[in-house]
């Protein structure tokens, strides 16, 4: 994707360019600033209520810690009560315990005076006949007979207190004697609806913990806590209470069934108790949703104001190159070169009379380079003309003059006329271009000659075809490289087969020149096509050999068009011409 992006804007032009760069950096500038501080805003907020939050924590543990004065004072008062232990005295005990239970229902459930023997009083006597309390029952067992002060329970649910922790002192009597035992069952709902309106915001609750983990309290139905509804009674999931119980003191993230909530935890009370506030970390961005949206709105107008400016700035300092590139897609040819009109004096009015003085010249070399072009063209041709073989000639006036002597008129004129019509091809100054037909028909002259000399050692089989016989090939494009295969592979073997074929391949045309005469090694592939072979003049017609032939098809075609040779001992040799397939 990012690839993609960065080719788009490789092709844009410079005004484009210059607009995209202004308004991303500027805007990536602004949505940074704006962005650090709205979280510079949410972590000061984050901070103040989390503050609050310990504010009404220690709150909290100082309403507890008044809680636990109170139940200490009920209890020493009726640790006091050890008359009503006194056998005889069990009617006055049950009213004692109604009464006093009455007056602080705000702090207890269930009061009970419990005999060392085991007899239990409590303030719901009937009640507890009826279902009674399998806790108090097997509390007398493991209170300590020497035990002095006020000592209390984990959490633990009855059917007479519900949720309630037991609150427990020893009573004695004159002579310090062990009468019993005073229970109080404390009403955590008067608790825990004493606590509540300390966490006024829906998104904030709390938890109350022992220091062994266990549950003593919770806001009831608080949309922030996981309540498991398939056990009785209901109870916190316990998966989030093992989160919370066992975050440390301080401030703890926990994420719980997609949700994002701080807990602050505080140290234990009088109680041994924690205070845990949970608060939703949404809460921390309502309060800062007005400041985003002044954000959003600056940020619209910002982003247009930007746009707006970033475009006028663009189009003020690419205005100059528009009006350059435009008047140089004007320069269809060299004869159409229109100037720039110049009015800056910075670096853009330089660049115009840069661009004005570089015409002016380019005008000059181009007529410079015209004229050489034609006269190099001449001098080629004229090299070409003037490297004909002399051995060539004697030979073949030689071949004559024997065919005269032996009175073979015919063949006589044959190769007279095969002479003058393969000299007449070779000096026509028309054009350096002919049709294929005709560099064909130049090659037979050629061929009808050396035939004179060897008789029939070699043979021509061409198959070209028809629909490319008119395309315009270099003069004396195939004749060397035939003349190579003759004498470097046919003659040395003795006798062989030269074959001319074509195929075409995407914008090619390929001649192919294949002859199955002696071939060559390695070592002179190479420098067949980087040197004229030394006895290339004795025999032939021309000395140009393969190296002018591949130079003349790059200096016409182009770097990718050339020659291309194989060849393998005993087997023989093949050269491919690439030529382009259009005609210019």
């Amino acid at each position: 994707m990012l690839r993609k992006a960065m080719r788009w804007y490789s092709k844009q032009r410079l005004g484009t360019k210059h607009f995209i760069f202004l308004f991303i950096v500027t805007s990536v500038l602004f949505i940074t600033i704006a962005w650090n501080h709205l979280q510079g805003s949410k972590r000061l907020f984050e901070k103040q209520v989390i503050q609050n939050s310990q504010e009404v924590i220690s709150q909290t543990n100082e309403h507890l810690n008044t809680h636990l004065d109170n139940l200490k004072q009920m209890l020493l008062f009726l640790s006091t009560q050890h008359a009503l232990f006194d056998r005889g005295n069990e009617s006055l005990a049950t009213s004692f315990l109604n009464e006093y239970g009455d007056i602080n229902s705000n702090y207890v459930k269930t009061v009970y005076l419990l005999d060392k023997n085991g007899k239990v009083f409590s303030n719901r006597q009937v009640h507890y006949e009826i279902v009674g309390n399998v806790y108090i029952g097997s509390l007398l067992n493991k209170l300590p007979s020497s035990m002095n002060g006020v000592i209390w329970s984990d959490p633990y649910y009855t059917p007479l207190s519900g949720q309630t922790v037991a609150f427990v002192s020893a009573v004695r009597g004159s002579s310090n004697e062990l009468k019993g035992y005073a229970v109080l069952e404390i009403n955590l709902d008067q608790l825990t609806n004493k606590i509540s309106p300390l966490f006024k915001s829906n998104n904030q609750t709390f938890l109350v913990t022992t220091s062994t983990k266990k549950l003593v309290t919770s806001e009831p139905f608080s949309h922030l806590l996981p309540i498991d509804q398939t056990v009785f009674p209901a109870q916190i999931v316990s998966s989030f209470m093992r989160k919370v119980t066992q975050s440390a003191i301080g401030v703890n993230k926990i994420k719980h069934d997609e949700k994002e909530l701080v807990a602050v935890k505080s140290n234990v009370n009088k109680f041994g108790w924690h205070v845990i506030s949970i608060i939703d970390e949404k809460y921390f961005y309502q309060n800062i949703f007005a400041l985003y949206r002044n954000f959003v709105k600056a940020s619209v107008l910002w982003i247009f104001t930007l746009m707006i400016t970033s475009l006028m700035i663009s189009r003020h300092f690419t205005a100059p190159i528009r009006q350059l590139v435009h008047v140089m897609d004007q320069v269809n040819d060299l004869n159409s070169m229109p100037k720039v009109h110049v009015v800056r004096e910075d670096e853009l009015g330089q660049l115009a009379r840069s661009y004005n003085a570089m015409m002016v010249r380019i005008r000059e070399l181009f007529n410079t380079v015209n004229e050489l072009e034609v006269k190099k063209k001449d001098s080629e041709l004229k090299m070409l003309q003037s490297q004909i073989s002399p051995h060539f000639l004697y030979n073949t006036l030689a071949c004559i003059n024997s065919l005269a002597k032996q009175q073979r008129t015919h063949e006589v004129r044959t190769t007279i006329h095969a002479l003058i019509s393969l000299l007449s091809y070779s000096f026509n100054k028309t054009s350096e271009k002919v049709q294929l037909h005709d560099e064909l028909e130049g090659l037979k002259k050629y061929l009808q000659i050396q035939q004179v000399r060897y008789g029939h050692q070699f043979e021509l089989k061409i198959a070209i075809d028809d629909d490319i016989l008119e395309h315009k090939v270099l003069k004396l494009l195939l004749q060397p490289l035939v003349e190579n295969a003759i004498f470097h592979g046919i003659v040395p073997k003795g006798e062989g087969t030269i074959w001319i074929y074509n195929d075409k391949k995407d914008d090619q045309l390929r001649l192919y020149i294949r002859d199955n005469g002696v071939g060559f090694n390695k070592n002179l592939q190479k420098g067949l096509l980087t040197k004229v072979l030394n006895d290339s003049s004795k025999h032939g017609f021309n000395s140009i050999g393969l190296t002018n032939v591949e130079e003349r098809i790059k200096i016409h075609y182009g770097e990718k068009y050339g020659l291309r040779m194989r060849s393998k001992e005993k087997v023989g040799t093949i050269i491919r011409i690439d030529l382009p397939l259009k005609q210019e």
